[in-house]
């Protein structure tokens, strides 16, 4: 009986576990595209690859065409910064992988990699050169390497970004010998691939080869650039030699060689080495060239007998398996002399020299990345003259545009990433805004202070500052990014807060913990020995704390003052008396009926909430007058709010008439009557509601808030 039931049992579960499995199975197969895998994987004659480039020229572009139609094709939009026409590639959003990687703030240097990219395809010159990203650590440099891998992956999995090799059907030794039964014909039994993935083209001969890619030209239009297509070079010594195998086989016939052809269209991998490399130095002393060029494969010798035989090599440096795509250099100035020399080659003639064979052609973008002190090393490298004629540097800096910053970390730590820890309002901004202060150069105008200097970056009108200055102020400071604290930096000290025991027991962190995180850093920060640079670190971050207690008592005063039936009342009061004063009328008094002199006592209190000295009362006042008018000739109706100004002054206004009421100060010595927490509950929930807080962090902060005013209040006395 009772092995029965288990088994009456478990064959329930077995049915329960299959219809679970065959829902799974059926949302696998919805996501999966039979389609599109055959046309990534197609494949037909040399015959059916001439009608594709009939119907398709573009399948013949270069590597730098190809990688600039990548980005482009994801759109672009343009906008002003600094007084200058800017370009956003929506490429570097990381559409590919859902922003993982998207790069913000860097659009200058973007436009520059972009444009570099676009000279390459039109065929202007620096095709031939090595783009390298030159800045500090941490700035983004091989996040621009992985999107270009990404995008161009990507791209050759798509129909316009459809690419094509080939493939020779030999016997099973890779030789041409002839079939049984028909002396005439050579075998065709196994397929071997071309080892660098090479365009079918380079297998027409120079002369009809010229001709055919003229008549494509005629066909062809770009819509991204001007650049004409081009097939150069002889194909690789293993191609090379399998041709002229089948040539001398078929006495010098071309068409049944082809035959011997397989094309196949490719689909461009990082992870299967197929079109994208990426080479990292290791010790010099076990650097070998090869890792670029490709080595003899010693087992293959004893089978075709000599090493200099193409069929008994590896073309498998990174050189070869990035042909048709990219190529990136890891820190590519701590490379060997040796390899460098073999960059020169491959930028300006487009060849690479494997060992014992001749000048081999590739079709690559070449991209190397370096930080600024191997570059200094470069620079003062006289024996590298020629590597640095090469060469196009791009200036990758770190972010200088608040906005920005704030982007990156809430890409790491925003609540789609963090679930079971709140992350109090401005704690990541607090963490970007001193990561800023660190790389903004001190202003040289009297008065400006690198806060207001910050704030004019991220688009702040400050009074008396143009977009001229602006524009001014970053001109005269053309290093500014270069230095300064990495976003890693905060990054790691963020993740620490968000381990911590006060962390993990509150459910919650909040900005005065991270800024503790940051602090306590800099004293074993790996990359500063300067402790002038420390203690100036150190004062920025008091600047932070500074800004941050503005930030908070700004939200705790409008949620005291949010009454807006209040405000309506007060800012109506006000425009009424102001309106009397500039007409130089009366204001009848609502209760005793007599026409009375504008409130003078009023319209100051609210006037002085935002610094108009009483010398500019009176064109303070006329200027919301033609305010008020100018709305109305739009067709625009006055509200409290519409004037950002008066309504920051009416908020003031209303939060020093509330707060004796609600007595926030009291919270400090804890001595609150019921009447008052009722009034406190309701500004908490407030600060939940309309500015993000939760239950711990809104009382954190009200509490922060009434000791600053409890101390201001103290001072005063």
């Amino acid at each position: 009986m009772s092995q029965f039931s288990t088994g009456n049992h478990g064959g329930m579960e077995s049915g329960g576990n299959a219809d679970a499995a065959g829902e799974l199975l059926s949302l696998i197969e919805s996501r999966l595209d039979r389609k599109r895998f055959q046309d990534q994987h197609w494949s037909g004659s040399f015959w059916d690859y001439l009608a594709i480039i009939d119907r398709d020229p573009g399948v013949l572009r270069n590597a730098y065409q190809r990688l600039y139609d990548a980005i482009m094709s994801h759109g672009q939009e343009k906008y002003r910064l600094f007084k200058r026409d800017c370009v956003r590639y929506h490429f570097f959003s990381d559409p590919f992988d859902h922003g993982a990687d998207a790069i913000f703030g860097l659009d200058f240097a973007l436009m520059a990699l972009v444009d570099f990219l676009r000279s390459a395809a039109e065929g202007y010159g620096t095709d031939k050169r090595i783009l390298l990203l030159h800045g500090p650590v941490g700035s983004s440099k091989s996040t621009m390497a992985r999107l270009l891998k990404k995008g161009i992956e990507h791209y050759s999995k798509t129909p316009e970004g459809a690419l094509y090799s080939f493939a020779w059907l030999l016997d099973e030794r890779c030789e041409v010998s002839a079939t049984e039964g028909n002396p005439r014909e050579a075998a065709r039994t196994h397929e071997f691939r071309s080892p660098m993935n090479e365009e079918p083209l380079v297998l027409v001969p120079k002369d009809a080869r010229m001709a055919l890619v003229a008549r494509l030209n005629e066909k062809y239009q770009a819509g991204t650039h001007h650049g004409k297509l081009k097939v150069y070079g002889e194909p690789d010594p293993f191609s090379r030699k399998v041709f002229e195998d089948l040539m001398a086989f078929y006495d010098g016939d071309w068409k049944k060689a082809m035959d011997h052809v397989r094309v196949r269209r490719i689909v461009l991998s990082e992870k299967d080495r197929v079109g994208i490399g990426t080479f990292q130095p290791k010790d010099e002393k076990n650097q070998d060239s090869t890792e670029l060029t490709g080595d003899i494969n010693y087992r293959k010798i004893a089978q075709y007998g000599s090493d200099s035989d193409p069929r008994a090599f590896n073309f498998d440096g990174e050189l070869n398996i990035a042909n048709r795509g990219i190529c990136e250099f890891i820190e590519v100035l701590k490379l060997d002399v040796a390899f460098l020399y073999d960059l020169l080659g491959a930028t300006q003639e487009h060849t690479i020299k494997p060992k014992k064979f001749a000048q081999t052609f590739i079709d690559e973008v070449i991209l190397g990345h370096t930080n600024e002190p191997e570059y200094k090393r470069l620079q003062s490298n006289e024996m590298m003259e020629a590597f640095r004629d090469r060469t196009i540097k791009i200036d990758v800096p770190y972010n200088i545009r608040l906005d920005d910053e704030i982007r990156i970390y809430q890409k790491d730590f925003g609540p789609h990433r963090i679930k079971s820890i709140h992350i109090a309002p401005h704690t990541l901004e607090v963490a970007a805004m001193w990561a800023v202060l660190t790389r903004l150069a001190e202003p040289k105008k009297a008065g400006l202070s690198l806060m207001q200097k910050l704030k004019l970056y991220n688009g702040r009108s400050i009074p008396g500052y143009t977009e001229d200055s602006v524009k001014e102020l970053k001109e005269e400071a053309t290093r500014e990014g270069m230095e300064g604290i990495s976003p890693r930096y905060i990054q790691d000290k963020v993740s620490n807060a968000l381990v911590s025991r006060q962390a993990i027991d509150e459910k919650c962190i909040n900005p005065f913990m991270v800024l503790n995180e940051l602090e306590s850093g800099l004293s074993h920060h790996s990359l500063i020995n300067d402790e002038e640079t420390k203690k100036r670190y150190r004062e920025l971050l008091a600047v932070v704390k500074e800004e941050y207690e503005d930030i908070i008592k700004g939200e705790v005063q409008r949620a005291i003052s949010a009454d807006e039936e209040a405000i309506k009342r007060l800012c109506t009061n006000y425009i009424e008396n102001v309106r009397a004063y500039t007409q130089k009328e009366k204001v009848q008094n609502k209760y005793t009926g007599r026409y009375d002199e504008p409130d003078e006592r009023l319209m100051r209190s609210i006037e002085e909430k935002i610094d108009i000295p009483d010398s500019r009362k009176d064109d303070f006042r006329q200027e919301i007058m033609n305010y008020i008018g100018a709305l109305a000739l739009d067709g625009k109706r006055f509200e409290y709010n519409t004037n950002a100004r008066l309504y920051r002054a009416l908020e003031l206004k209303l939060f020093e008439d509330s707060r004796d009421t609600i007595k926030l100060k009291n919270l400090v010595s804890s001595v609150v009557d019921d009447e008052t927490q009722q009034k406190i509950d309701i500004v908490k929930q407030r600060l939940i509601k309309q500015f993000g807080y939760n239950e711990t962090s809104a009382t954190d902060v009200l509490n922060y808030v009434a000791s600053i005013f409890a101390r201001g209040d103290a001072k005063k006395q």
